[in-house]
């Protein structure tokens, strides 16, 4: 099968490059928030899904950590990444990148995601979904980043979301739904569709999985995310999951694993020594950096990979 050339030409490497044009001349690698040009995407695809209530201001960019974020979003999209079609193998999934459902970290937790997953041969879907606002300066900001991780981390059980996710939900839908119409423009076979979201991403996945009635997902990967119980459904796909100690949706809980073992759902978790939140593909000398290959493995022992 022969793949547009618009498809075949999404890189990575082809957005960083558009963003890091606008922002090289001071990017630390610390916490501190710097103002970004919001960069051009493309091959991002809008989703149709309508905006958010009570938004005044429009989407911007910023870079925390080295790492392009997007903020106040409120037209969703859903941008391919599409593996080299010797190496594809018809596995799809789609990737949320995480933020609290106030930004969304779409480099560590989204292109670069998409792009290692395209080496496995599988097509990757980048969903930027609509976000809650956070005003229009960095400081509102930086005050919406503070009541984010001040909730994040008292009492018994992992901390939910206190707001209506339908607006994630339905963008979620909508990809999924895209996926299923073009899937032979992409190459993928819809019996082999997953999702993997990481902190308010992994959240989200787990809305769709318990929630939504369109996604028929084949597999999920919640990367740190609450580890609270749940109600399995019954036709709940695989799950695998991974989560370090010291990151603060932990505390010792597993409640959600042995929630899909008590369903007899198959369950892989991994659980690390160190690693904290946010850390994407992996950061130096962190026993969580080797997730993603065991996501890969777990993948392909349960033959979501085998080409078709």
């Amino acid at each position: 099968m022969t793949l547009p050339n618009t498809v075949l030409n999404l890189t990575k490497s082809a957005i960083f490059t558009l963003t890091l044009a606008v922002s090289a001349t001071a990017i630390a690698q610390d916490g501190k928030i710097y103002p970004l040009d919001r960069p051009d995407e493309p091959n991002a695809i809008p989703l149709n899904t309508g905006g958010v209530e009570g938004q005044e201001n429009p989407e911007s960019w910023f870079r925390q950590w080295g790492d392009p974020m997007a903020r106040n979003i409120s037209e969703a999209t859903l941008t391919p990444f599409l593996p080299d079609p010797e190496k594809a193998n018809g596995a799809a999934v789609i990737v949320a990148p995480g933020g609290g459902f106030r930004w969304l970290s779409m480099g560590n937790e989204g292109w670069e995601i998409a792009e290692a997953l395209n080496e496995q041969g599988i097509a990757a879907f980048v969903l930027k979904y609509r976000l809650r606002p956070t005003g229009a300066t960095i400081e509102d900001l930086e005050r919406s980043m503070n009541r984010t991780f001040s909730s994040a981390g008292s009492g018994d059980n992992p901390p939910r979301p206190q707001w209506d996710l339908s607006n994630q939900l339905e963008d979620a839908e909508a990809a999924y739904d895209m996926i299923i119409e073009r899937a032979e423009e992409w190459g993928v076979d819809t019996d082999r569709i997953g999702m993997i979201g990481f902190s308010a991403g992994a959240g989200l996945t787990m809305h769709c999985t318990l929630n939504s009635e369109k996604m028929k997902l084949a597999f999920i990967g919640p990367i740190y995310g609450g580890m609270g119980p749940q109600e399995v459904p019954e036709d709940a796909p695989p799950m695998f999951a991974a989560i370090a100690t010291d990151d603060f949706l932990f505390r010792g809980q597993f409640g959600v694993i042995e929630s899909w073992h008590k369903a007899g759902v198959p369950v892989e978790f991994h659980l690390y020594q160190n690693g904290g939140h946010g850390f994407g593909l992996g950061n130096p000398d962190r026993t969580s950096n080797k997730w993603f290959g065991s996501f890969i493995y777990w993948l392909e022992v349960n033959d979501f990979l085998e080409a078709k």
